[in-house]
């Protein structure tokens, strides 16, 4: 596929976050008194939106208190391993590679504005972006399409020329419905299988992802 810009996605895709995932969804299910998840089990269970994939894990509606305790206890495990987390195996030279061929990139997150852009730079990533957009407020789950669209917007970039790299369905759905490109990788919270059934190109790094790209 042809494409002069990328919006790349962020957790599971750039940042290997997958075990700090994991911790943060079973502080949930033992702060509700559930089992603990495998991977596995997560991955089968993942939906978007993100409640869904908590009232089915831990079995029961959700109320709107009940659904910001479950983004508490969430986000405040995962932040305690943000550390221990590393960039996604060849990021560093994707980017640049990029970069050096004349076009651009951006970064668009469903994770906290707030938490993400001092992250980005910690990691050295900031300069390598036209632009990086996490969510806004203070409690997540919502869908990545309108956030696709703002994005593009922002940056006045035609569609079909750009191509979105993620990690989940959800970025599959985005990309169809602001009218760009997408490759998913296999890397994140998401099984290959479930992936390939969006018809979207699939992956096992984005190293080759941007490989299929001219």
């Amino acid at each position: 596929m042809k494409a002069s810009h990328v919006v790349w996605d962020w957790n599971g895709t750039l940042l290997n976050d997958n075990h700090a995932v994991l911790a943060a969804v079973n502080e949930v299910c033992t702060g509700f008194g559930r089992p603990e998840l495998s991977w596995g089990e997560w991955q089968a269970a993942y939906a978007r939106p993100m409640r869904l994939s908590y009232e089915q894990i831990l079995q029961r509606a959700l109320d709107e208190e009940e659904w910001a305790r479950v983004d508490k206890l969430y986000h405040e495990r995962y932040d305690a391993l943000l550390h221990t987390c590393e960039l996604a195996a060849g990021t560093l030279d994707v980017l640049r590679e990029w970069t050096g061929s004349g076009r651009t990139q951006s970064l668009l997150s469903m994770w906290f504005h707030a938490r993400l852009t001092p992250t980005i730079e910690q990691y050295g990533l900031t300069s390598y972006f036209t632009r990086v957009d996490g969510l806004p407020g203070e409690v997540g789950g919502g869908s990545k399409a309108d956030s696709l669209i703002r994005h593009l917007e922002a940056q006045q970039l035609d569609p079909a020329n750009v191509v979105l790299i993620g990690d989940v369905v959800d970025d599959g759905d985005a990309a169809r419905a602001a009218g760009t490109q997408c490759i998913l990788v296999s890397t994140g919270a998401m099984t290959r299988e479930s992936l390939e059934a969006t018809g979207a190109p699939v992956t096992a790094s984005i190293a080759e992802a941007l490989r299929l790209v001219r």
